[in-house]
Protein backbone atom coordinates (compact mmCIF):
# COMPACT_ATOMS: atom_id res chain seq x y z
CA UNK A 1 0.00 0.00 0.00
CA UNK A 2 1.57 3.37 -1.02
CA UNK A 3 2.30 6.05 1.53
CA UNK A 4 -0.32 8.44 0.78
CA UNK A 5 -2.99 6.19 1.07
CA UNK A 6 -1.69 4.51 4.57
CA UNK A 7 -1.93 8.27 6.02
CA UNK A 8 -4.80 9.57 4.68
CA UNK A 9 -7.22 10.91 7.00
CA UNK A 10 -5.06 10.70 10.14
CA UNK A 11 -3.80 13.14 12.35
CA UNK A 12 -0.26 12.72 13.40
CA UNK A 13 1.01 15.24 16.17
CA UNK A 14 4.76 15.95 15.47
CA UNK A 15 6.75 16.74 19.06
CA UNK A 16 10.19 18.51 17.57
CA UNK A 17 12.51 21.39 18.15
CA UNK A 18 14.90 21.76 15.73
CA UNK A 19 13.30 24.13 12.94
CA UNK A 20 14.17 22.53 9.99
CA UNK A 21 13.10 18.87 10.98
CA UNK A 22 10.14 20.02 12.26
CA UNK A 23 9.63 21.37 8.91
CA UNK A 24 10.41 18.96 7.02
CA UNK A 25 8.41 16.59 8.81
CA UNK A 26 5.50 18.34 8.49
CA UNK A 27 5.48 18.94 5.09
CA UNK A 28 6.46 15.12 4.57
CA UNK A 29 3.50 13.67 5.95
CA UNK A 30 1.22 16.26 4.74
CA UNK A 31 2.46 15.52 1.45
CA UNK A 32 1.35 11.72 2.18
CA UNK A 33 -2.01 13.01 3.09
CA UNK A 34 -1.74 13.15 6.93
CA UNK A 35 -3.00 15.95 8.70
CA UNK A 36 -0.20 17.45 10.97
CA UNK A 37 -0.57 19.08 14.30
CA UNK A 38 2.28 20.96 15.44
CA UNK A 39 4.89 20.49 15.07
CA UNK A 40 5.29 21.72 18.36
CA UNK A 41 8.87 22.31 20.06
CA UNK A 42 8.20 23.02 24.17
CA UNK A 43 7.47 20.54 26.17
CA UNK A 44 4.80 22.06 28.31
CA UNK A 45 2.28 22.69 25.57
CA UNK A 46 3.43 19.14 23.64
CA UNK A 47 2.19 17.64 27.03
CA UNK A 48 -0.91 20.22 27.30
CA UNK A 49 -2.06 19.44 23.35
CA UNK A 50 -0.88 15.65 24.23
CA UNK A 51 -3.54 15.17 26.60
CA UNK A 52 -6.52 17.31 25.38
CA UNK A 53 -6.13 16.73 21.34
CA UNK A 54 -7.46 13.76 19.75
CA UNK A 55 -4.90 12.26 17.13
CA UNK A 56 -3.41 8.79 15.41
CA UNK A 57 -0.34 8.78 16.31
CA UNK A 58 2.69 10.97 17.21
CA UNK A 59 6.07 11.37 16.11
CA UNK A 60 8.33 12.76 19.39
CA UNK A 61 11.62 14.08 19.11
CA UNK A 62 13.18 12.64 22.63
CA UNK A 63 15.24 15.75 23.87
CA UNK A 64 13.44 19.04 23.68
CA UNK A 65 15.74 21.88 24.23
CA UNK A 66 17.00 19.86 27.46
CA UNK A 67 13.48 18.17 28.38
CA UNK A 68 12.25 14.45 27.70
CA UNK A 69 9.26 13.61 25.83
CA UNK A 70 9.16 10.43 28.05
CA UNK A 71 6.27 11.70 29.93
CA UNK A 72 4.43 12.20 26.82
CA UNK A 73 4.87 9.04 25.30
CA UNK A 74 3.66 7.85 29.08
CA UNK A 75 0.38 10.34 28.48
CA UNK A 76 -0.16 8.83 24.75
CA UNK A 77 0.37 5.43 26.04
CA UNK A 78 -2.32 5.92 28.55
CA UNK A 79 -4.67 7.47 25.70
CA UNK A 80 -3.88 4.57 23.44
CA UNK A 81 -2.06 6.58 20.98
CA UNK A 82 1.12 5.52 19.78
CA UNK A 83 4.35 7.08 19.32
CA UNK A 84 7.27 6.83 17.40
CA UNK A 85 10.78 8.39 18.41
CA UNK A 86 13.24 9.97 16.27
CA UNK A 87 16.42 10.89 18.05
CA UNK A 88 20.35 10.72 18.02
CA UNK A 89 20.11 8.33 20.98
CA UNK A 90 20.88 4.87 20.59
CA UNK A 91 18.05 2.82 22.22
CA UNK A 92 20.46 1.45 24.75
CA UNK A 93 20.97 5.24 25.87
CA UNK A 94 17.14 5.49 26.45
CA UNK A 95 15.57 4.25 29.67
CA UNK A 96 14.94 0.51 29.94
CA UNK A 97 10.82 1.64 29.78
CA UNK A 98 11.37 2.68 25.65
CA UNK A 99 14.04 1.33 24.66
CA UNK A 100 11.93 -1.00 22.34
CA UNK A 101 9.36 1.60 21.41
CA UNK A 102 9.19 2.45 17.54
CA UNK A 103 12.49 4.88 17.00
CA UNK A 104 13.84 5.93 14.00
CA UNK A 105 17.65 7.43 14.73
CA UNK A 106 18.48 11.16 13.36
CA UNK A 107 20.20 11.46 10.77
CA UNK A 108 16.95 9.41 8.85
CA UNK A 109 15.34 9.27 5.66
CA UNK A 110 12.08 10.78 5.45
CA UNK A 111 10.86 7.79 3.80
CA UNK A 112 11.84 5.45 6.78
CA UNK A 113 9.35 7.99 9.26
CA UNK A 114 6.69 7.51 6.98
CA UNK A 115 6.79 3.90 6.44
CA UNK A 116 7.43 3.62 10.38
CA UNK A 117 4.59 5.63 11.09
CA UNK A 118 2.26 3.82 8.62
CA UNK A 119 3.30 0.54 10.12
CA UNK A 120 2.75 1.89 13.91
CA UNK A 121 -1.22 3.48 12.74
CA UNK A 122 -1.90 0.01 10.54
CA UNK A 123 -1.05 -1.88 14.09
CA UNK A 124 1.85 -4.13 12.20
CA UNK A 125 4.92 -2.40 14.30
CA UNK A 126 4.06 -2.55 17.75
CA UNK A 127 4.39 0.96 19.51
Amino acid sequence: MAGAERLAGKSILVVEDEYFVADDLKRALSAQGATVIGPIGQIDRALTVGSEERFDAAVLDVNLEGATTYALADRLAERGIPCLFVTGYDGWAMPEAYRKAPRVAKPFAMQTVIDTIAAIIAGTLAA
